[in-house]
């Protein structure tokens, strides 16, 4: 049975995978040794001192006492790897926001035009859906506010606050001479991580990232799409593209889903008894149809681990480039109250076959490049892991550089017309569908 940690983020932007370990500490039996050590700290401790008091006394500005040791702490971490940093509290609450995937607020997609907010898209069944706020609005005001001069961060900001409260919306909108106010009471809502359509007899489902709504917007998914097609439905294609991970709780119980059997990842820490094995339990949600996953340069983390598990035992096959190669665990350890938090590289992931995926990424099991337009050739790669400085170095050789590009009309996407074709039986591969029997020992 599965062991779930309180809060594990496996993401290559946010770069957290959150697990609590407790470690015992070591006996060291050579005592003069470890005296000689502890005396070394003491005197570069001592030394940090002095650079602190001499910079407090003498530099040319009255320094901030607390932006001082923030800067240290977080020159400490940044010399580790590049996963490891320090939180402030409201950075430490924006994660937690981030991962549970829901908060209080509009419901709206936004993004920043000319200085103004302008919507996306109004989410399903949201109080801004509910109150006529329509794509390609533009919101020039909040609570008679005006929006010009704010980042889009800060209007964000504006717009989320607790259930039941109001906001004031001005809107310009196209054909219309007049702004529109709007009074809107915000709702819990619900980041939409996963979302799905029916390629005629394919379900296709698109994970866009690892929040704590994933796992049950999964079976949802699964449910909906079997429902629809009914006796027709030939498999499912899971496209991670450009997912940049989240939770390993919901990476795990993701890969869970279509698995009977086996290990799904280890997490590998410093000492050997900080090894942590997650298993899959009865009962593949798709009662067994084909599975093709979808995997590209910004695949990162959690989207790795899932392809991982899934490739390994041979449950599905791999389709596009090389991913992102994040393997490594970081443990968020909260500081108290209005002290944020230290994430903290603690471990290693590994596949079901023991492979480590750090600084190498997942290779697909059928590679297929996306035809790229000339004016964004220079702009659809993503280096990968191991071209970040002062990454974990990888278990042998490393691997730097994979296509990320999704074309933004599905009719162009190569690698989305693979995964039909082999599902439908238009065309023939040697990786699809996997051999069960080459899958790792269970």
């Amino acid at each position: 049975m599965m062991r779930k940690t309180p809060l594990i983020l496996l993401g290559a932007a946010a770069g957290v995978a959150v697990t609590l370990i407790a470690t015992q500490p070591r006996i060291v039996f050579d005592g003069a040794r470890a005296q000689a050590a502890a005396a070394d700290t003491y005197r570069q401790l001592s030394l940090f001192g002095d650079v602190f008091e001499r910079v407090r006394a003498d530099y040319v500005e009255k320094p901030d006492d607390s932006k001082l040791i923030e800067s240290a702490i977080n020159g400490m971490l940044a010399g580790l790897d590049p996963h490891s940093s320090y939180m402030d509290s409201k950075s430490f609450r924006d994660m937690q926001v981030q991962t549970r995937g829901e908060f209080g607020g509009l419901g709206i997609e936004v993004t920043m035009e000319d200085g103004l907010i302008k919507v996306v898209a109004p989410i399903d069944e949201t109080p801004a859906a509910k109150a006529g706020i329509m794509a390609n609005d533009i919101i020039t005001h909040l609570d008679d506010e005006p929006v010009q001069g704010l980042t889009l961060n800060q209007a964000v900001e504006k717009m989320r606050g607790p259930v039941n409260t109001k906001i004031k919306l001005k809107v310009m909108r196209k054909g219309q001479d007049k702004p529109v106010e709007v009074a809107i009471t915000r709702d819990v809502i619900r980041v939409r991580s996963v979302r799905s359509r029916l390629e005629d007899d394919v379900g296709f489902i698109r994970v866009t990232q690892f929040n704590e709504q994933t796992t049950e917007g999964l079976k949802k998914a699964i449910a909906d799409l079997s429902a629809q097609a009914g006796d027709k439905l030939k498999g499912f294609i899971i496209d991670l593209r450009n997912n940049p991970g989240g939770l390993l709780d919901q990476a795990i119980s993701v890969s869970d889903a279509f698995l009977e059997k086996g290990e799904i990842v280890s997490t590998r820490g410093r000492n050997a008894e900080e090894t942590q094995r997650f298993n899959s339990r009865a009962g593949d949600l798709t009662k067994n149809k084909p599975v093709i996953i979808l995997i590209n340069g910004g695949s990162a983390s959690a989207s790795e681990i899932v392809a991982g598990a899934l490739q390994d035992h041979r449950r599905a096959t791999v389709i596009g480039t090389r991913s992102f190669g994040k393997g490594s665990v970081q443990t968020i350890i909260p500081l108290g109250s209005g002290n944020g938090a230290l994430r903290l590289t603690t471990a290693r992931y590994f596949t079901p076959s023991g492979r480590s995926i750090q600084a190498k990424g997942i290779s697909p099991d059928i590679e297929v490049l996306q035809e790229i337009p000339e004016e964004l050739k220079a702009r659809t790669d993503t280096r990968g892991e191991a071209s970040l400085r002062g990454h974990l170095k990888a278990e042998g050789d490393e691997a730097t550089g994979s296509q990320s590009y999704i074309p933004p009309d599905p009719k162009d996407d190569k690698a989305l017309h693979t995964a039909l074709d082999l599902i439908r039986g238009v065309q023939k591969n040697s990786a699809y569908p996997p051999n069960p029997k080459t899958a790792v020992p269970n």
